[in-house]
């Protein structure tokens, strides 16, 4: 979508920001058609939206600053006096569009070029109305000749401003077989006339009088030995890539072997151009053995098929493409071009490597899910996860096909997970908190470890941590976790009675701040008792322990206990302890504890308390 042109790899989020409920309705009819933004909403105003903010003006700052899209419900205004202080180069400002709540007017404020004049003009057509939209060349002929569609790019853009200015002035464009979004155009076209716009595949430099588009017609063929340096692979593509003189915005995708679907190089090599990786079986492949240069029968006898690179760039050229460019080799590396006669559709072309990301959501708040985690999960196709996660996901998991497991169920999440990334999927695995304390991405690792399925090696795995309950508790009470820490989880479903008390012994004497995880439930509370009981032989009863529970929930209640008043009954699975150190402190005022600290430096302790006067 318009949204994310150009984000191959990945995708940039665009933000809807609304300031009230009243908002919400034509937020989501926007969102219909942009699905991957999510909802900002003022945190007072705004319920249940993806991320929740106080400070319009900072988060609208901190949004462009990161290059998202922005497009607001609210008066331009508010936009304007929000982000003008950080204008600079036109070049490099995302989108910002301004739509009047009663969806009457759609302004696009800033990146007109880069995708806000046509992000603007598909907002209008969906409320049925005109866009507001100044950009001279848009306003005169109807289109961005610097914001191409996907498929276009612009090689020569400061040519554009003199260009546009000539046209402005009433010099025509040559007459030209031309694409249907310059055809479509009300751009005026002459046998006669003094411009040209150029649409190839060579890397050229462009003219005042010329713009020059790259057309996403060549499929980049490359082959590697196992473990291949990923500096090899991308300096053998460049130097062809020059040699030829061909543009490598031309490129519309890297093929391969299936075999060869976990290489790094490969990886490095999509992320560097910037395109998607596609792979083969080797059955396909050998199905272009005809059309190849260089067939090799030691390639046969290894993988399956007289060729890699060559056969692989023509099977994603298609039955009508044509090699233009032979097999190179470097040491441990192949490359081959070959060129379709329209713009490659890579959406049908072999097989994708899937991801599995295992995200963290944080404690429970919207506004504690970390960038990263928003991103990955509006990339996913497929979520997989606890349902009472899932619920907390909102409207961000719309369009998602969701995959709900009960408590219980942890390795047939992980086994889901990783099944449904085989097939080539983008899936994310849900956990609170962050993924690797006490969560999913152990599992992962684990089943990766033992079980080892083949397909799974399809799968690209990373972990997004999360703000972990330990780190969301300490914040709410001050700094308990200021000086050495540890944490201990009292479940005794996968860790012996025995071996947590040895934990528990361990950090007692070493006068560690202790996080109790899965303190207790209604059918396990001894080992609570064993570890207050362990902890007190150690240090002061006037000990505080944080109590906090349901954190980030509408539920969270945060208060302040001491090891000989803490009540065991108000612990439950919902609850996490910081037991402090002999070392952590109280600050007191009248109406109790208000803070509680470790100092960074080890010195005696002067008093457990300090009291306001």
């Amino acid at each position: 979508n318009v949204a994310t042109r150009g984000a191959r790899n990945g995708r940039t989020m665009t933000a809807i920001v609304l300031l009230s409920e009243a908002a919400r309705p034509l937020a989501e009819r926007v969102r219909e058609i942009l699905p991957d933004a999510e909802l900002h909403g003022l945190a007072k105003r705004v319920t249940g939206a993806d991320v929740a903010f106080d400070d319009t003006i900072a988060h609208l700052r901190e949004l462009f600053a990161e290059g998202r899209p922005i497009i607001g419900i609210c008066a331009s205004g508010i936009l304007i006096r929000a982000l003008a202080t950080l204008l600079g180069s036109k070049t490099e400002e995302p989108p910002v569009i301004a739509i009047s709540q009663d969806g009457s007017a759609v302004v696009p404020l800033l990146g007109g070029h880069h995708g806000a004049n046509r992000m603007a003009k598909q907002i209008a057509d969906l409320l049925g109305i005109q866009p507001a939209i100044t950009t001279a060349s848009d306003a005169s002929f109807g289109i961005a000749l610097d914001d191409p569609p996907n498929g276009y790019h612009l090689l020569n853009p400061d040519s554009l401003k003199p260009f546009a200015a000539k046209l402005l002035a009433g010099e025509k464009i040559k007459t030209i077989n031309s694409p249907p979004w310059i055809a479509d155009s009300d751009l005026v076209f002459s046998d006669n006339g003094s411009l040209d716009l150029e649409f190839d595949i060579s890397n050229q430099t462009g003219e005042p009088n010329r713009l020059v588009y790259a057309e996403e017609v060549l499929a980049l063929g490359v082959g590697c030995e196992r473990g291949c340096d990923a500096d090899e692979l991308n300096l053998l593509v460049r130097s062809t890539l020059i040699e030829a003189n061909l543009a490598p915005e031309a490129i519309a995708v890297v093929v391969s072997l299936d075999l060869k679907c976990d290489e790094p190089a490969l990886a490095s090599l999509s992320a560097e151009l910037d395109r998607p990786l596609r792979f083969f079986d080797a059955a396909r492949l050998e199905t272009e053995t005809p059309r190849i240069a260089n067939p090799s029968a030691t390639v046969f006898r290894a993988v399956g098929c007289h060729g890699v690179a060559e056969s692989a760039a023509l099977a994603a050229a298609g039955e009508d493409g044509s090699l233009i460019l032979e097999k190179r080799k470097s040491k441990r590396a192949t490359c081959a071009i070959a060129r379709a006669p329209h713009l490659i559709d890579v959406g049908g072309i072999g097989r994708a490597k899937g991801s599995l990301a295992v995200v963290g959501l944080g404690p429970g708040a919207t506004e504690w899910r970390t960038g990263e985690a928003r991103n990955l999960i509006a990339k996913a196709s497929d979520i997989v996860g606890y349902r009472g996660y899932l619920d907390q996901l909102g409207s961000i998991a719309n369009q998602k096909t969701l995959h709900p497991y009960a408590l219980g169920e942890e390795t047939e999440r992980v086994d889901t997970a990783l099944d449904l990334a085989a097939e080539g999927k983008q899936v994310a695995l849900i956990s609170s908190g962050d993924p690797g304390i006490y969560a999913m991405a152990a599992l992962v690792f684990e089943r990766l470890d033992e079980i080892a399925k083949p397909t799974w090696h399809w799968a690209d795995v990373t972990v997004s941590p999360g703000i972990s309950a330990l780190q969301a508790a300490a914040a709410r009470i001050g700094a308990p976790l200021g000086h050495d820490f540890c944490a201990i989880s009292l479940s005794d479903l996968l860790t012996s009675e025995e071996i947590i008390e040895q934990r528990l012994q361990a950090a007692a004497t070493g006068d560690f701040v202790v996080a109790l995880y899965n303190p207790a439930s209604k059918t396990r509370r001894a080992l609570l008792q064993t570890a207050i009981d362990c902890l007190s032989a150690h240090r002061p009863k006037d000990t505080p322990i944080v109590v906090a529970r349901q954190l980030g929930r509408p539920e969270e209640n945060v208060k302040v206990e001491t090891l000989q008043s803490l009540d065991l009954e108000m612990v439950d699975m919902f609850t996490l302890l910081l037991i402090g150190s002999s070392q952590t402190r109280a600050i007191a005022d009248k109406t109790g504890v208000r803070w509680v600290y470790t100092p960074r430096g080890y010195k005696s302790k002067k008093s457990s308390k300090r009291v306001a006067s």
